[in-house]
């Protein structure tokens, strides 16, 4: 598909499982030579960094076909358009939902998506690299101590050490057993507070309830976080026209 120069752009059908099998069967060259427009996000998650990392293309944590474009209301349009249409700079029009963490003012290169899939890449060629990243993490039906157990596996490994700042998705269906009173976002807080960065919860890109939001990743963003308030800013072009 990257090498037929009539595709302008592959948008995954859906997640499940075995995007990691491709990842040594790739020819990155080809990639390279023929960028163009790769958009999907859960199992996905491994080809949207590696594809970022290993051959410097712009991916999009975006809906996918099987999924959020197959329902009315899955898909937040705006974002769509703005990422692929090579607007820039412009706002991620952010659901009501997101929430501030942790205050603070950082610009980093937006990159990430589904935290057990990153997590699974851990101590693999395809590790992911974090340094200067504005980093996205979202997930589904996970509960919170599974939740903490993976943010300090990124944590011990080193890979929050020089991130910009963190943005958590809706982490949809990532709720604690009964009788269990704290809240992922106490658990969030614990472990990623102390940092330095700002962090932000509740942005509904990835495995959403509805209206899911594009994310370019490999673009500098500016997050800002301000007593509640959030604003997620893409600073340049995801796309040439």
């Amino acid at each position: 598909m990257f090498g037929r120069d009539e595709i302008r752009a592959i948008l995954c059908a859906r997640g499940g499982y075995g995007a990691n099998y491709l990842l040594r069967e790739i020819g990155l060259d080809t990639v390279r030579s023929h960028p163009k427009i790769f958009a999907g996000y859960s199992d996905p998650t491994c080809l949207l960094t590696y594809f970022a990392d290993a051959a410097n293309l712009v991916t999009f944590h975006a809906p996918m076909a099987a999924k959020d474009w197959a329902h009315e209301g899955g898909v937040d349009l705006a974002s769509w358009q703005a990422g692929l249409s090579g607007a820039g700079p412009y706002d991620v029009p952010l659901n009501a939902e997101v929430e501030g963490l942790i205050d603070g003012e950082a610009e980093g290169i937006l990159y990430g998506g589904c935290l057990s899939i990153l997590v699974a890449l851990l101590g693999t060629p395809y590790e992911i690299k974090t340094a200067g990243t504005m980093l996205f993490l979202e997930d589904i039906a996970a509960k919170p101590f599974q939740v903490d157990r993976m943010l300090m596996q990124l944590k011990l490994a080193g890979l929050f050490d020089n991130v910009r700042g963190i943005v958590f998705g809706e982490m949809l269906d990532c709720v604690q057993s009964a009788n269990q009173e704290y809240t992922l976002q106490q658990v969030i807080a614990r472990i990623v507070g102390d940092l330095g960065v700002p962090v932000a919860y509740g942005v509904r890109s990835g495995h959403v309830s509805k209206e899911n939001i594009t994310l370019p990743f490999g673009v500098n963003a500016r997050l800002k976080v301000q007593g509640g308030e959030v604003q997620l800013r893409i600073l340049e072009p995801a796309v040439t026209i």
